[in-house]
């Protein structure tokens, strides 16, 4: 027996069991006829109350599309959902094809004429919370999947051809080949059917033209979705994810929208894959096909924020209580010590006032900017890094690490279609969050220029390379500084020691001076505070309740964000006014006095930081009206910070002593000698000269500024050169 089984190979060819393929077709046909009844059942019978139709109304008054909700669907037929998750990319054409006849039958009725069956594009929504972006994997490839994120870039709109027109060169019969959905193309077959005749040349191979005018197309774009900023690991890059959109939700989105999206998770081969992977044939590239999509709101940032009717509860027993403000502000920071009215504007912060939209279309910021300027090692960043944690939505930035782009927004162009897009930078991702700027001042003057629009209009405008849009940037901006000479010195005057421009100072509500002050108990109480701090730092007991306490402050922020928008009362609104006109006027007379201007001005726009104050300082306790206590606080707050640092510095009625006038005296008659009427000398050359003589450099620079404010001199080349006046 032996050699029976050796070499030839024998097979046939035809299919191996006929009868089942043709009966696995035919149940598949069925199958697929039967969900074509159920789908039209659901959209002609679902009824959400007595007698209310919701999909058939909808369709009849929205023709184009039509939104469904996978709940609905469950309720109504629980094998439809899953059939539509395990394979969206057969149900859903079908459930189109179903919504078409529908809608002709309903315009039938309606019209009483022959209907023409139009395209409708079903959208699907669901409740379901949405996956991570890194999650998704190679078992979800062609099965429904739901994430969130936010757009960083989208494309212009192109047309996408659903059937190609094709015409044989040959013997010029034609073919309609669909084209797949997605990024997909459509498949060419290589030879004509046509049976040539007796003399005919016979259709050579590849025959086939494609005819553009006669084909049908739909518009589609590209969009860039990023993993959302607060659910990125730390020190991991972004992901981010390609989204195809098409026919009614192309040009619904720009750059900077945070969204949520169900859509078809598929494969494309990339046409500018790097060339290692040319060959490979099975190596290909993911996207998600967009089936519906929907804006989360800027209060709501993770979608809609889903409180439980316990969480809500316990929100709002606590805003009853009468010391809620203090418990809040208590919550801020714990481990830094003191720096209690710091702790209150930055919980003003991140409670944020009530935007406004007029009438005439003008919008009103409702979020609080705050500055904290002042000396090395005062806890500033410390207050930044907590403002990131605890605000629903934050980015920290650093002033040397960011540009005007980076800040704002980059126009680039794509690799692989060479056009421009735009894409968002901190203040877009961050829209309706917190942008914390770490080391303001080492910000180069022109990047700083790029965030006076973002910070008191709220929106972006670029114009580069043929893109002209207007982005969102409805942030607040806590931002730290130090002064020029690294600490604050208390001999130069505030305008020396606030080295920012009055333009941008005017756009911060509360510009806190934080200063090192050196005394003996409060010194012992911050050692300790601190040493207690590195000594407990690791009893893990007490760390679950401190992360406990902050998710609480975390969600407390975001209930009172998206419930309550407070007003001012009557009787706050002329408490403030009388407030406002009273403190132009000591500023008025101040400015008299000393015969220069403050270094912050106080201008309307400081009246609105009291307005947005007092409505936070309400929001904080869920109250809808702001009442004349929360105005009393608000412009307590206000004096502390911005018009203490007005105030500070060194002014003429600071108390000299007879010898430190006599040596002022002598220092200007120096000054005077040096440089005669009209000329100018580098200031740092005059204070080197006369240091030499054995003058002590603070009182030169006094001397400068009596003289500066008699008007004897004059500062040119930010403040570099001294010019003597006539």
């Amino acid at each position: 027996m032996s050699g029976w089984d050796e070499g030839a190979v024998y097979y046939s060819d035809q299919a191996q069991f006929p009868d089942d393929a043709v009966a696995a077709t035919a149940d598949a046909n069925h199958r697929r006829h039967t969900t074509l009844i159920k789908f039209k059942e659901f959209i002609r019978n679902f009824e959400r109350d007595k007698s209310v139709f919701p999909y058939r109304e909808s369709l009849i008054e929205n023709p184009k599309f039509l939104l469904v909700h996978l709940e609905d669907l469950l309720a109504f037929d629980a094998d439809l959902p899953s059939l539509l998750r395990s394979s969206p990319a057969d149900f859903l054409p079908l459930f189109e094809t179903a919504a078409a006849e529908v809608l002709a039958s309903l315009k039938m009725k309606v019209d009483n004429e022959e209907p023409k069956t139009e395209e409708v594009q079903i959208l699907l929504a669901s409740k379901e919370d949405s996956m991570s972006m890194r999650s998704i994997g190679a078992q979800f490839i062609s099965k429904l999947v739901k994430i969130s994120g936010i757009t960083i870039a989208a494309s212009r709109v192109k047309a996408k051809a659903t059937y190609v027109h094709l015409s044989c060169k040959n013997c010029k019969s034609t073919l309609d080949v669909p084209c797949r959905p997605g990024l997909g193309g459509a498949i060419v077959p290589r030879s004509c059917g046509h049976i040539p005749q007796a003399g005919e040349e016979p259709c050579p191979i590849d025959p086939w033209i494609i005819v553009p005018d006669k084909s049908q197309y739909v518009d589609q774009q590209t969009l860039k979705l990023q993993e959302n900023p607060e659910d990125v690991p730390t020190g991991e890059l972004p992901r981010n994810m390609l989204l195809s959109v098409d026919r009614h939700l192309v040009q619904t989105i720009v750059p900077g929208t945070r969204l949520t999206i169900m859509g078809i998770y598929s494969i494309f081969q990339s046409a500018n894959s790097p060339a290692s992977h040319k060959g490979a044939v099975a190596v290909r590239q993911p996207y998600i096909r967009v089936v519906g999509l929907e804006e989360t709101n800027e209060a709501s940032s993770r979608g809609a924020a889903a409180f439980t009717q316990e969480e809500i509860e316990t929100f709002k027993k606590f805003a009853t209580q009468p010391d809620a403000y203090k418990t809040v502000c208590s919550k801020i920071a714990p481990s830094i010590f003191g720096h209690d009215d710091v702790k209150k504007a930055v919980s003003c912060l991140l409670f944020g006032g009530s935007r406004k939209n007029l009438p005439d279309g003008v919008k009103l910021r409702g979020d609080v900017n705050v500055l904290l300027l002042g000396d090395p090692s005062t806890a500033k960043s410390q207050f930044l890094k907590f403002v990131e944690k605890t605000a629903p939505i934050a980015v920290y930035t650093s002033g040397k690490g960011s540009s005007a782009a980076g800040l704002t927004a980059s126009v680039i162009r794509d690799g692989s279609s060479r056009e421009f897009y735009l894409e968002g930078g901190a203040m877009v991702l961050a829209d309706g969050g917190v942008v914390c700027i770490d080391e303001f001042d080492k910000m180069r003057p022109e990047d700083r220029v790029a965030i006076h629009e973002a910070m008191e209009q709220q929106t972006i405008s670029i114009a580069k390379a043929g893109i002209t849009t207007v982005l969102n940037s409805r942030t607040s901006v806590l931002a730290a500084a130090n002064p020029p000479s690294g600490r604050y010195d208390d001999l130069k005057s505030a305008q020396d020691n606030i080295d920012l421009q009055t333009t941008i100072l005017s756009r911060f509500d509360l510009i806190f001076i934080v200063k090192d002050i050196r005394m003996y108990n409060q010194d012992k109480l911050i050692a300790s505070h601190i040493i207690k701090i590195h000594a407990s730092a690791d009893a893990v007991s007490a760390d679950s309740k401190v992360s406990k306490e902050e998710n609480w402050l975390k969600r407390y922020i975001q209930y009172c964000r998206l419930e309550c928008h407070p007003r001012l009362s009557e009787s706050a609104s002329a408490k403030l006014r009388d407030q406002y006109v009273q403190i132009r006027k000591d500023m008025r007379r101040q400015a008299n006095e000393t015969g220069e201007a403050a270094p912050i001005p106080i201008t309307v726009r400081q009246l609105e930081a009291i307005v947005r104050l007092s409505e936070a300082l309400a929001k904080m306790k869920l109250s809808h009206v702001a009442t004349e206590n929360e105005v009393n606080e608000a412009v307590r707050l206000f004096t502390v910070s911005t018009m203490d640092a007005a105030r500070s510095g060194i002014n003429q009625q600071v108390n000299l002593t007879a010898e430190m006038a006599h040596e002022i005296k002598q220092a200007e008659t120096q000054i005077k000698r040096r440089i005669p009427i009209g000329n100018q000398i580098s200031e740092r050359r005059l204070i080197d000269d006369l240091t030499r003589m054995g003058m002590n450099e603070s009182i030169i620079r006094r001397a400068l500024i009596i003289m500066h404010q008699r008007d004897e001199v004059e500062y040119k080349r930010e403040r570099r050169v001294i010019l003597r006046k006539v």
